[in-house]
């Protein structure tokens, strides 16, 4: 026998085992488990079979979907991002904010006050007490005060216990007349991004975004971060309100940095037998399901594509990728379709039937490892 004769009997004799293994199981539509085999020009090598990592498929049913939202719905905020939800505290002063300190009816220490000069500029303080770097002010006849890190009810307190001892009963008041020093930043897919100065009033995240011009279109509500001392703290806005968590009580602090990704980062790539590849961006809320997604590539090739041949890659960058597969033909599937909810950078793909053709895409989709499918679907 010549190395073609050779080569299409080996093909022929593992084509009649798959499909003798998939009679033994319930007819219909199933999923058969051969052994890993390479695209190598027809030739079945053992070695390079056991090297490649087998990732097993999951059917797109109604058991899949059940289970996907019953752990959604079980899923509960992670600690760290309830923590963020509270109640908005005092103002804290810090170094340059300007302290106006008026001592009634003791008219000579209004004159500490000084005046505006004539060449003073926008970013000058207003005359009042500037905090100095070292977070201190000093007042006639009460000396020097730390005050940074308090509110102008401590301080307040405290110039009054210190000028008890000079006036009879004064009467003092403090209030912040200018807010310097702490200050926010929004970045990302707002209208006016850029730094927003954090006063008296408490700074909501909503407010944040609201003073920042609001969302823009491209704006990803689904992915908004929340930098603070370091770390991220990722936010979905949808999904907060649909819980029944207003995200206007995570009030900000001094330092913090709100960024709202853009939607163009979520995309999922719709490849394969399709009539418009594509890079389908999720909607405002980050939403995407496959049927969309499907809808947005044209829908399949109707002169190339095999329906049932409808994989979902996941975590395709990774060690410990995920594949689900979806047989279309059926109507009912493309119900399946509007229920499975894709995630950001998952790879549709419409295939034109074959293990060994999926096998050498898969190849191409995950660079991460050497991979092959368990299983080939086979029809009636």
């Amino acid at each position: 026998m010549n190395s073609l004769g050779f080569r299409t009997g080996t093909m022929v004799v593992f084509a009649s085992a798959a499909l003798l293994a998939g009679c033994g199981s319930v007819p219909g539509q199933r999923m058969i488990t051969p052994a890993a085999v390479q695209d190598t020009g027809g030739d079945f090598s053992p070695t390079e079979a056991s090297q490649q990592k087998q990732i097993p498929i999951t059917d797109i049913n109604l058991a899949l979907l059940k289970k996907m939202n019953a752990d959604q719905q079980a899923m509960t905020m992670p600690p760290d991002i309830a923590a963020l939800f509270g109640k908005p505290t005092a103002y804290k002063v810090g170094p340059g904010d300007v302290l106006q300190i008026v001592v009634w009816d003791h008219p000579e220490l209004a004159a500490a006050l000084g005046q505006p000069t004539q060449t003073s500029r926008p970013s000058d303080a207003i005359p009042g007490f500037l905090i100095d770097e070292s977070g201190d002010v000093q007042f006639p006849y009460a000396g020097t005060l730390h005050v940074a890190g308090r509110d102008v009810a401590s301080i307040q307190r405290e110039l009054h216990q210190r000028l008890s001892k000079v006036y009879q009963k004064p009467e003092v008041t403090v209030r912040v007349a200018s807010f310097r020093n702490a200050q926010v930043m929004v970045d990302g897919e707002v209208r006016t991004p850029g730094s927003q100065s954090v006063n008296d009033i408490p700074m909501s995240l909503t407010n944040a975004i609201g003073l920042s011009g609001g969302f823009t279109t491209t704006a990803d509500r689904s992915r908004v971060d929340l930098i603070r001392n370091g770390h991220t703290y990722p936010l979905n806005i949808d999904d907060l309100i649909r819980h029944g968590h207003n995200p206007s009580d995570i009030y900000l602090q001094a330092g913090d940095m709100v960024r709202v990704n853009a939607r163009e980062d979520s995309g999922v790539y719709v490849m394969g037998e399709v009539n418009k590849p594509a890079t389908v961006l999720p909607l405002r809320n980050g939403s995407l399901t496959l049927s969309q997604a499907i809808s947005d590539g044209g829908s399949f090739d109707s002169n190339t594509a095999a329906a049932q041949q409808l994989f979902v890659i996941r975590n395709s960058t990774s060690d410990s990728p995920q594949i689900y597969h979806l047989d279309a033909r059926s109507p009912v599937a493309m119900l399946l379709a509007n229920q499975f909810q894709l995630q950001p950078k998952d790879i549709v793909y419409v295939g034109q039937g074959g293990l060994v053709r999926f096998n050498r895409v898969l190849n191409l989709l995950l660079p991460a490892i050497n991979a092959a499918v368990t299983g080939v679907i086979v029809g009636k």
